[in-house]
């Protein structure tokens, strides 16, 4: 009885110090909290535009603005539709449908994996619904919808979706699986490696769709002006942008995936990669403005009662699109199926499913069972060889593509006069040199071995306050400044040096990178814990290395408005700090040198290799468009860079020779850049 009250106890104790903890946000979480106040505002103010439409008219105008401004934020389709080159590898017939193997290109080289579930019993040409399957490593292998609209009368094409079935982009023989973790993992990379070239990854995810479309219409037994498209969750995703953005579409149905912004910033957050594209709230746009594309046509919103995509989310939509398609007269044509069950759970509402393409492509009402239907074996659905394009074909991988579209979108040289500009338009900061509104509040202070050390906050900041730790010598005279930023476990580790050195005369600052602290949900162990949150950052029209600008330039601020030090400012970055210091460098004149600790060397490296490790943090949405860090390097002209120990796309340290002949025309205009490493025992080389 003893025991059991001693560990009543501790729970309660336990629990009363995990709620004490809870209430002290980490970084992480202030971070979010401004973010989502940010997304806010810009739905709000969608929600207030869209109240002013009343009209069909009104609506058709709106739909023209949003169609151009979703293709602008995803870098647009590619424009020409090159040969499919379209063939059927195999057969074989089962009850009531024939199974064809189907192989195309979207892309020259770029192959896509698909099964053909064909009715049989009549010539056709059929109605054709195209599926994109959920994220499931087995693609379209675990689809049960195929057999099942075939026997409805309803040619289905079920493709693998990129990172999916046969398209693993960074298989390995070895593993017999990814690289790079399960498809949210594949599809996370992707957008990464599409990030800095200003590109969003939904545009190749479309386009394997709209091919897709173009192979249907191409066969003799397809009716062309009867086309329909369905997926769930990744594939609801892709479903939705297509028959936004097509108009062979003719009839949609989207499951385990529409909701709003709003709920689900307030709920798991945003989930996938291929469903932010960069930018999109703060261009005034919602979930809903996928479905409303489409309207007036039929459309099913479907939904599970237990999704982590919350429930109220996909009500809302869903009333939201209902008054659209109300403006059209047409509320009959759209529909909100619901069911039971969590995540993708459609077979108790899969007759309704099939039932809603019949009735709108074949003007069939008759409501069908829906039975399991499986390939005899799940190598009977394998289009290639060998169960892989990585390992059957010599094709191209979506990085070898994005690459491509690097080098076609690739600036001249930018200059001195541009590129600050630059600097502005892709990070989005704001601070202006000598007018931040960060100011400086120090706490309680003491004094140890000749220096004394002061805990701060950099208040003032939209973003939030900053922790922040003050080390200053106790002589007199005047001194030299020194702004040293980083994770908070760097600072720490360098605390004996920077104090070592604030005896010698130094004011140092030590500045914590903004949204340090926390963790979330890894898509793939490769990309880090900085991937969804940075994802939800560009969503909202801002950068990680944006906000972090404007704190440097602050800390700057703070640096120079004091009256005991010299003028100019030394700044120290480590890790994801540096790339954010080098831009702050070229919009801050006093910031007089600089050194950047164990960074990414090249924002080329991102798109250049096959995989990046833990960039999300530092890559700024179209930044390739525009300059490259060997550019921001090169600005500085005569103020002294260096690179300690600088790193390529993942992770691994650049010899000096791999170093030099990166910067080699930097290097040559300029004798201030240098490469040197860090000694074996500090965690810093300072000045």
């Amino acid at each position: 009885m003893k025991l059991s009250k001693l560990a009543a106890g501790l729970s309660a104790l336990a629990l009363l110090s995990g709620a004490a903890h809870a209430a002290e946000p980490s970084g992480r979480d202030l971070l979010i909290r401004y973010i989502d106040g940010l997304a806010d505002s810009q739905l709000k103010a969608r929600e207030a535009e869209l109240a002013t439409i009343d009209t069909a008219a009104k609506m058709d105008a709106r739909k023209t603005r949003v169609r151009a401004k979703a293709l602008d934020l995803i870098g647009g389709l590619p424009e020409t539709r090159t040969p499919l080159n379209a063939r059927v590898t195999g057969a074989y017939q089962t009850d009531g449908f024939r199974v064809e193997k189907v192989i195309y290109e979207s892309l020259p080289g770029y192959f896509v994996t698909a099964n053909a579930y064909v009715p049989t019993g009549s010539k056709g040409p059929f109605p054709a619904v195209i599926i994109t399957p959920g994220h499931s490593p087995d693609g379209k292998a675990g689809d049960r919808f195929g057999g099942n609209l075939a026997k409805a009368g309803i040619l289905a094409l079920i493709y693998d979706e990129i990172g999916q079935g046969e398209r693993l982009q960074h298989y390995d023989p070895e593993l017999g699986a990814s690289k790079v973790g399960p498809p949210t993992g594949e599809h996370s990379m992707a957008y990464w490696q599409t990030v800095p070239v200003g590109d969003h990854v939904s545009r190749y995810f479309i386009w394997d769709a709209m091919r897709g479309l173009d192979y249907l219409q191409a066969r003799q037994d397809v009716d062309s002006a009867r086309l329909g498209a369905f997926g769930c969750s990744g594939g609801g995703t892709v479903t939705a942008f297509l028959a936004a953005l097509d108009e062979r579409v003719k009839a949609t149905a989207v499951a385990c995936y529409m909701n709003t912004f709003r709920h689900v910033l307030a709920g798991p957050g945003p989930q996938e990669a291929e469903q932010s594209p960069p930018g999109f709230i703060a261009a005034g746009l919602d979930v809903p403005d996928w479905v409303e594309l489409a309207a007036p046509k039929p459309y099913a919103i479907i939904s599970t009662e237990q999704d982590f995509f919350p429930f109220e989310g996909a009500r809302t939509a869903y009333e939201e699109a209902r008054r659209i398609w109300g403006l059209y007269g047409g509320q009959d044509r759209i529909t909100w199926i619901t069911g039971p069950g969590g995540h993708g759970n459609l077979a108790p509402v899969g007759d309704k499913i099939v039932g809603f393409f019949a009735r709108w492509l074949n003007n069939d009402v008759t409501l069908r069972p829906f039975v399991d239907v499986r390939a005899p074996r799940p190598e009977d659905n394998l289009v290639t060889p060998t169960g892989h394009v990585a390992t059957s074909f010599k094709g191209v991988t979506l990085q070898q593509v994005n690459q491509a579209r690097a080098r076609q979108v690739a600036p001249s040289k930018p200059t001195p006069q541009t590129l600050r500009a630059d600097i502005r338009s892709v990070t989005h900061a704001r601070a202006v040199p000598g007018s931040s509104p960060i100011r400086l509040k120090v706490g309680a202070t003491k004094i140890e071995q000749g220096v004394e050390i002061g805990a701060c906050v950099l208040a003032g900041a939209a973003a939030g306050d900053l922790n922040c730790r003050l080390v200053t010598p106790t002589t007199s005279g005047s001194k030299r400044a020194l702004l040293l930023t980083g994770r908070p476990e760097q600072l720490a580790a360098a605390r004996a040096q920077t104090e070592a050195l604030a005896a010698k005369g130094w004011v140092v600052l030590e500045m914590p990178a903004r949204g340090s602290g926390g963790t979330e949900e890894l898509k793939s162990p490769l990309l880090g814990d900085w991937n969804l949150l940075s994802l939800r950052t560009l969503l909202v029209g801002e950068s990680v290395v944006g906000l972090r600008v404007d704190d440097v330039i602050g800390a700057v601020d703070v640096l120079s408005k004091r009256d005991d030090v010299q003028p100019g400012v030394t700044v120290y970055a480590l890790g994801a700090m540096a790339p954010t210091a080098l831009h702050a460098a070229v919009l801050d004149d006093r910031i007089t040198s600089l050194t950047l600790d164990g960074a990414l060397a090249s924002y080329r490296m991102a798109v250049d290799k096959p995989i990046q490790r833990n960039l999300p943090e530092v890559l700024p949405f179209g930044v390739l468009r525009h300059y490259d860090l060997t550019d921001l390097t090169a600005a500085l002209g005569s103020r002294p860079v260096t690179w300690v120990s600088p790193l390529n796309g993942v992770g691994e340290p650049l010899r000096q020779t791999q170093f030099e002949t990166l910067y080699a025309d930097v290097r040559r205009a300029s004798s201030a850049v240098r490469w040197t490493t860090r000694g074996a025992r500090d965690p810093l080389v300072l000045p």
